[in-house]
């Protein structure tokens, strides 16, 4: 049987780049989405590392706090609070949409996993229009840790019916690869721009540099 497909959310999917010009305004520097999102990854891994677990959207809340007292910056609870929203109605990339169709066409199983809440997450899937395409959308809430931990890979597999080695985890982040794989999943790889394998890790057998690109590798690899 073909592995069903698990898709990574944010910047997978979604452009989370939609969100710097209300960096730019924040900040004065578009650039700045990218501490603030790299930030966001590294305390949801001691969140699930150290504890105490909090939910992604609290922990981005705490990651933007960080970042403007690291510039001296005062935020205004206006700007914070639209940048915040705005991670939760992001658009998909250009491509995403007729890429997720031809999986979907071909009959293969489509769901996603990812680190937001699952409040968010319905949000998201329902402003990016996307939410028809997958038959079960996943948040790490309910085992209380972040990707790449082995839990949200064996918790998909789980509520599937199905072994971890029928799930092939779609990602942009070298980090969702490596965890995908070392849980004993299969993975793919959408290099977009910016976006580099970890070279010390496990490697997948899909890369490509968009959705549509790798889901036609998809196509020819699962039927």
């Amino acid at each position: 049987m073909p592995r069903v497909i698990v898709f990574d959310v944010n910047e997978t999917l979604l452009n989370v780049h939609h969100l710097e010009p209300l960096f730019e305004e924040a900040f004065g520097d578009r650039a700045m989405l990218r501490q603030w999102f790299s930030l966001l990854l590294l305390h949801s891994e001691v969140a699930t590392l150290a504890g105490p677990y909090f939910d992604f959207a609290t922990l981005a809340h705490a990651a933007l706090q960080m970042t403007a007292s690291a510039h001296r910056i005062a935020l205004s609870t206006g700007i914070r609070d639209r940048i915040l929203e705005a991670m939760a109605s992001l658009p998909p990339h250009p491509e995403v949409p007729g890429a997720l169709k031809s999986l979907r066409d071909a009959g293969l199983r489509l769901v996603t996993l990812t680190n937001s809440s699952q409040r968010v997450l319905d949000q998201q899937m329902r402003t990016a229009n996307l939410e028809g395409f997958f038959e079960r959308t996943f948040s790490v809430d309910p085992v209380r840790r972040f990707k790449p931990a082995p839990e949200p890979y064996r918790m998909v597999a789980a509520e599937l019916g199905v072994q971890t080695g029928d799930l092939r985890m779609v990602a942009a982040h070298a980090w969702d690869v490596v965890g995908a794989l070392q849980a004993g999943c299969a993975a793919a790889f959408v290099s977009r721009p910016g976006k580099v394998l970890f070279p010390l890790g496990p490697q997948p057998d899909i890369v490509g540099p968009d959705l549509l690109t790798v889901g036609n590798a998809i196509l020819e690899r699962e039927r």
